[in-house]
């Protein structure tokens, strides 16, 4: 199995997707109902500024299979989110972070 790290960038347009509770909602149980996905959550530039993207961490026997995780993410609107996906490796790999 393969760590990957995936980097969502959202245009402007993506706050008001982020602002709907229904699709809030479906993308946390979509969360929940996968476990592959291992840390998630949003990135902004600052405390106090709007999200800007997001960062998922994700274990994955392939880019493909990643690839289709993102793409049944009820967050994922193509129009507004673009991503780029990395393999992962954790420094210290013996030590458990907990966040």
């Amino acid at each position: 199995m393969t760590r990957w790290a995936v980097i969502f960038k959202d245009t402007a347009e993506m706050l008001s997707i982020r602002a709907r509770k229904d699709l809030r909602d479906a993308h946390v149980a979509f969360a929940k109902a996968h476990p592959e996905l291992l840390i998630g959550g949003g990135l902004k530039p600052d405390t106090n500024q709007a999200f800007c993207g997001a960062l998922w961490i994700v274990e994955a026997d392939t880019k493909a299979d990643v690839e289709t995780l993102i793409q049944k993410d009820p967050f994922y609107v193509p129009a507004h989110r673009s991503f780029e996906i990395f393999t992962w490796g954790k420094l210290l790999e013996d030590q458990t972070a907990t966040l």
